[in-house]
């Protein structure tokens, strides 16, 4: 019913910017929230940031002032810019779209397929 198709990951240096984008497509009346959790190995996946369809954002603690959330409602596209990455960023990162379903106007949410980010020297 809905694609998400993720880009921009990567190997990046301590210190080196990455930025993620997220384009969803398919049987979409609105976008209601969209955001971006990560997962690293042997830890559960844990929110990143999100950001609703009026632009409020929300960010883990621990991304706070290094990473920023955007997106664009026309193309359904939801990006994270992130700036002075730690090794401890190290994950796969994960987009996930909360949506209005078209003609069943039925709301629900779906994951992308993943990224991976690696900091390292």
């Amino acid at each position: 019913q809905v694609q998400l198709v993720e880009s921009g990951g990567g190997l990046v240096q301590p210190g080196g910017s990455l930025r993620l984008s997220c384009a969803a497509s398919g049987n979409i009346f609105s976008t209601v929230v969209m955001g971006w959790y990560r997962q690293a190995p042997g830890k559960q996946r844990e929110l990143v940031a999100t950001i609703t369809s009026g632009g409020t954002t929300n960010y883990a603690d621990s991304v706070k002032g290094r990473f920023t959330i955007s997106r664009d409602n026309a193309k359904n596209t939801v990006y994270l810019l992130m700036n002075s990455l730690k090794p401890e960023d190290t994950a796969v990162y994960y987009c996930n779209v909360d949506v209005i379903l078209a003609v069943t106007i039925i709301r629900d949410d779906f994951w992308g397929q993943g990224t991976q980010v690696t900091v390292s020297s």
